[in-house]
Formats: structure tokens, C-alpha cells, sequence
């Protein structure tokens, strides 16, 4: 009874996470290439460290090959993960299973129709300081 209601609980917990990650993205003016220096800077201008860069675009370009596939679904995609111990301290202090949230992330993206710089958006409550650093990256990538 008790391993049900746990798995109740954490089902419904991550439940809840899936459904508050949608996509907020901001148009690009330059190019993919350009995107992810300003990316990478306005990460690392707040004094945090890119932890690791996943090259998703290359990725399912490669794998598609593998898997018959022709419709290409990013001329370029980049995901940078990165985590700030000051906030992920004060998250998970305020819930421990926000630990599902991190590391936080950035992404750069290129379709036929344009760049986009974005990030997924997180629940109401302590995770929206999260959520706003990572609008304010945003922008300052954008700008540059």
C-alpha cells in the first residue's frame, strides 16, 4: 500500500512537471551561428558555467539517416545546460523534487523559419526566479 501511494505521488508530481514545460522562444535577427556565441555569453556574463552543449540538430540529422527519415526538422539546433548553485540551492530547498528541473537550459534553433533563442517554462511558485533568469538570458542574447 505504501509503494502505491508513493508511486501515486511521484506519477502525479511529474504529472504536473510535463504539463508547465512548454516552449517560450524569442526570434533571433542573426544567424544560428551568432545565436550561440550570444547564448554562451549571456550565460557565462552571469557568472555561470555551461556545464554541457547537446547538439540535438546534428543528432537527429545523423540518426534520421539510420532511420529512413527525410524531413529535416532543424537546420541547427543547440542545447546548453547549465545550473546556478544559488538558485538550485533555494529550489530544492523550497521542494526537493525540483530537482527534476535541473540542470536548466537554454536552446538555439534554426527551421525554415528563422533562429530562435528559448527555454521551456516552469510550475508557479519557487521555480519562476528559475524561470525568470532564464528570460532575462534570453534577452540579452537576443540584443546582442
Amino acid at each position: 500500500m505504501k509503494n502505491l501511494f508513493f508511486l501515486l505521488c511521484v506519477s502525479f508530481a511529474f504529472g504536473q512537471v510535463a504539463r508547465a514545460q512548454e516552449a517560450i522562444t524569442t526570434p533571433y535577427a542573426g544567424s544560428f551561428d551568432d545565436a550561440v556565441f550570444a547564448v554562451e555569453n549571456a550565460i557565462i556574463d552571469h557568472g555561470l558555467k555551461v556545464d554541457h552543449i547537446s547538439h540535438v540538430g546534428e543528432m537527429l540529422a545523423r540518426t534520421g539517416q539510420d532511420l529512413g527519415a527525410t524531413l529535416e526538422i532543424f537546420k541547427a539546433a543547440d542545447v546548453f545546460l547549465f545550473c546556478s548553485a544559488v538558485l538550485s540551492r533555494e529550489m530544492m530547498t523550497d521542494d526537493p523534487m525540483n530537482i527534476a528541473h535541473c540542470p536548466y537550459n537554454l536552446f538555439v534553433a534554426e527551421t525554415e523559419k528563422g533562429v530562435v533563442i528559448g527555454h521551456r517554462s516552469y510550475p508557479q511558485g519557487a521555480m519562476q526566479k528559475v524561470q525568470s533568469l532564464l528570460a532575462e538570458l534570453t534577452a540579452q542574447a537576443a540584443q546582442q
